[in-house]
Formats: structure tokens, sequence, C-alpha cells
């Protein structure tokens, strides 16, 4: 793929993990923190057919995205725990699910955008 439809600068984050300076957490019970950022790339956004959900019994709206990223060390490690978010806009995505393409040079995940992280 060219690098002209990579017209998006995406923010990969991880969530802090609490229980490796204090095995109890923060001291109520939550071994996960805030959201760190990890490293900003150029990516691709494919928006996919949008669908419906329930969530505390009202119909929310989600709009799900493909999103290619070049394949990299960093880009390697992302997992269905991290997520997206547009460093223009904020928007954030939540990861579902993740592939490498058969060449080993893209990343392609399936994220949806508007549910609650």
């Amino acid at each position: 793929m060219a690098a002209g439809p990579m017209r998006e600068r995406l923010a990969f984050d991880k969530r802090e993990d609490l229980s490796t300076t204090s095995p109890a957490g923060d001291g109520h019970g939550n071994v996960e923190g805030a959201w760190q950022e990890q490293f900003v790339c150029a990516a691709r956004l494919e928006p996919l057919r949008g669908g419906e959900q329930i969530v505390a019994d009202r119909l929310a709206g989600v709009q799900g995205f493909r999103v290619t990223i070049r394949n990299s060390i960093q880009a390697a490690l992302v997992t269905t725990a991290w997520r997206a978010r547009d460093a223009r806009l904020g928007t954030i995505y939540n990861i579902r699910a993740i592939v490498t393409d058969e060449k080993k040079a893209y990343r392609e995940a399936i994220c949806e955008a508007g549910v609650v992280t």
C-alpha cells in the first residue's frame, strides 16, 4: 500500500499495570491505571457497516472501522487490550481483532468507535 491512503494519525494506548508497582494495585482493588500512549503512526481508517448495541438498557450507535498500519516492532506489541486514538480529533477506537497480512508488511485491526472503554 502506498503512503497516500494512510492519511490519519493514530496513537496507540495501553493501560498502565499497577500490579507491577504495588501488589495491591491502587489500594482499592484496581490493578489497571490510566491509559499511557505507546506510539503514534500513520494509518488508514476504513468505515465498516455501522451497528447498534444495548448498553445499560439504552440503544447505542456503534461504528466499525478497519485500521491499517505498517508492521513494525511497536505495531507487533498491540493487542486487543490496547486502544487506538485519533491523534488529531481524539476519537477513541476499541480494538476488537488484529491480524497481520500474508507478507507481514501491514497490521489490520477491526475497531469500534462509540462504545464505552
